[in-house]
């Protein structure tokens, strides 16, 4: 029988579960998770995870079946396509005016944020990453920087605030928790007189496909 979009996703859940869980190596997991989204018939899916339990309610595609994993929701993303290749750019300066990165670019390893009397926007949703984890050093003084990342990125915050604020918040909070093959965004600095804000937030488009997955799990449960 051929394998639905929404079967091979499932696959790929128990497979970034398995990982998680420590059942697979992050190289096995690769290749189980290319082959998942390669496969074209149940017959290639099975395999993949016959060895593995389904942690979260997962299970193996079925006819009709709708099964998804609870309190789950991130959009799936191919993250070994984003990882690699070289900067497009490494820093972001403002005085009494303002910078943005933000769309398709490429985050460079390092990047060093700095703004006086200005605002910085810099948006990871649909970059790409030289490395596997990069720094984003941000520097505000009397001014304010945003860093907005996807919720299924690692994120680690621990800048300082000095008469300012450097905080992290969540507008989409029930996304599952970060991917095991997600790069890691670490983001440090200083707000003196001014802010830092990091956020975590799916893009239009993500969130438009979230809603159309659920829809059509309702659907298919309703059927």
């Amino acid at each position: 029988m051929r394998a639905s979009d929404a079967e091979r996703e499932r696959i790929a859940e128990t497979l970034r579960e398995a990982v998680a869980e420590g059942r697979l190596q992050m190289d096995e997991f690769e290749q189980r998770l290319d082959a998942a989204y390669k496969a074209r018939t149940h017959r290639e899916l099975e395999p993949l995870i016959s060895d593995l339990p389904a942690p979260g309610g997962v299970v193996a595609p079925a006819p009709g079946g709708s099964s998804v994993p609870a309190g789950r929701s991130a959009a799936p993303v191919d993250w070994s396509q984003r990882i690699g290749g070289p900067a497009t750019s490494t820093g972001g300066f403002a005085f009494w005016s303002g910078f943005s990165r933000k769309g398709r670019w490429t985050v460079g390893r390092v990047f060093n944020a700095f703004v006086v009397w200005g605002g910085g926007e810099i948006d990871l949703r649909e970059a790409r990453f030289e490395d596997r984890e990069v720094v984003i050093r941000c520097y505000a003084i009397m001014g304010g920087l945003q860093v907005t990342v996807s919720p299924d990125v690692h994120l680690q915050v621990n800048g300082v605030g000095v008469m300012g604020g450097f905080d992290e918040q969540s507008k989409d909070a029930d996304f599952g928790g970060p991917a095991p093959d997600a790069p890691r965004v670490r983001v440090t600095g200083l707000a003196l007189l001014g802010g830092v804000g990091v956020v975590r937030k799916w893009t239009k488009a993500q969130r438009q496909r979230l809603k159309e997955d659920e829809r059509g799990r309702l659907e298919g449960r309703d059927g």
